[in-house]
């Protein structure tokens, strides 16, 4: 008859099995490495589709290609038989005969290019998203639960490409006297960037830890702070769907005082357009008052949610919304900036970066708040 055994006897003798980074995990993890590696590579070119697609829009560059060839586009025009044909095509639209006749073949290459670099590097993207989505799920490396997460970022990157064209197709116009891309148009365009850029980050901070972390650190996870968190995610959201509302309409350089406008309060042609409804996304006066105005209310409520923060009792958590308000803090300094200049693409364009770190910033605070990292007695992480 067995003896019986006490339960503090040690059970097995073998020695357990050292894991090692950086290989594919067996079972429900996954290559959670490598896909993170993956994701951030899919993360800065998107960041850079945005800044890439801002100077082309700084730039008046975005109406220069005239069709939209998904796949026989990649191919730039090699000869001066190819050039003269997309100067024609772009000769024939408005914005050449209102705004641009002036243009010889040499500056229409400059805008050109802009363009096409655009359009190159988000096919770039949806590359690298193909080649590496295909690659993990041929080798069956995908994480239990992330295959349709993984798909929907290609997914939504095959829906901005059709909102790009739905955008420009609203400038391409002949007889019709518009020179610009319809506003909110853009304004859609660069919202679904964001959203995309956000998905993106998200799952990155999800993929830097194990989900047995992940389910721990949820049972300590600060509601209030995600909450919070959440809200002014939200209202950041917000507000760079107004800053693309301001660029496409130029707003940005029709007031360059700061904190007036025009030397008033609020501005004297905000409601000069008929019908009234127009003026909310065409009025560069009533635009870049709302943008203001929703700016103050977004940094008022950024230092209530970073008071909260610091009352965390986990270190990278105080630090994550630390680190949301000095950009915070950074952005607005710029954005006044952006005004008093009247908006030149070198300051432009770096309000717009700010904008996504910003947005990034926000998310992995609004992430620490729902998955807090453990932290040790001495109050470093553990």
């Amino acid at each position: 008859m067995a003896k019986p055994r006490s339960i503090f006897e040690e059970v097995a003798t073998a020695e357990k099995p050292i894991a090692t980074a950086g290989v594919i995990d067996a079972g429900r993890g996954g290559a959670r490495g490598a896909i993170r590696v993956w994701l951030w590579m899919l993360f800065t070119l998107v960041v850079a589709m945005i800044a890439v697609g801002g100077l082309t829009r700084l730039t008046d560059s975005g109406l220069s290609i005239t069709e939209w060839r998904p796949f026989t586009g990649a191919i730039p025009p090699l000869n001066a038989v190819d050039w003269a044909s997309e100067f024609a095509k772009y000769q024939a639209i408005d914005e050449f005969r209102i705004q641009n006749a002036w243009m010889e073949l040499s500056d229409f290459k400059v805008i050109y290019w802009w363009e096409w670099g655009h359009r190159q590097l988000g096919r770039v993207v949806g590359l690298v998203w193909a080649v590496g989505f295909l690659w993990f799920l041929a080798r069956r490396a995908i994480p239990t639960g992330w295959t349709l997460p993984l798909l929907g970022i290609g997914v939504l990157g095959g829906l901005q490409g059709a909102i790009g064209w739905w955008m420009v197709s609203s400038g391409v116009t002949s007889g019709q006297g518009v020179v610009d891309v319809a506003s909110y148009r853009l304004a859609t365009h660069l919202g679904l960037a964001f959203v995309i850029v956000g998905v993106i980050a998200w799952y990155i901070y999800h993929m830097g830890r194990v989900e047995r972390d992940l389910m721990q650190a949820r049972r300590v996870r600060e509601d209030k702070l995600f909450h919070l968190s959440t809200g002014l995610m939200y209202f950041a959201f917000v507000q760079i769907i107004l800053g693309a509302l301001v660029a496409g309409i130029d707003a940005g350089r029709s007031y360059t005082d700061w904190p007036l406008m025009g030397g008033q309060v609020f501005p004297a042609s905000a409601f000069a357009l008929e019908p009234w409804w127009r003026n909310l996304f065409e009025s560069p006066g009533l635009v870049q008052f709302v943008h203001r105005v929703t700016g103050y209310g977004l940094v008022v409520f950024a230092v209530v949610v970073w008071l909260r923060g610091r009352k965390s009792a986990h270190v990278r958590t105080r630090f994550a919304f630390n680190a949301v308000i000095a950009a915070m803090a950074l952005q607005v300094v710029v954005g006044i900036l952006t005004v008093l200049y009247g908006a030149p693409w070198q300051i432009a364009i770096v309000h717009q970066l700010l904008a996504v770190l910003l947005f990034a910033l926000i998310l992995r605070a609004r992430f620490l708040a729902a998955y807090p990292l453990a932290t040790s007695v001495r109050g470093t992480p553990a």
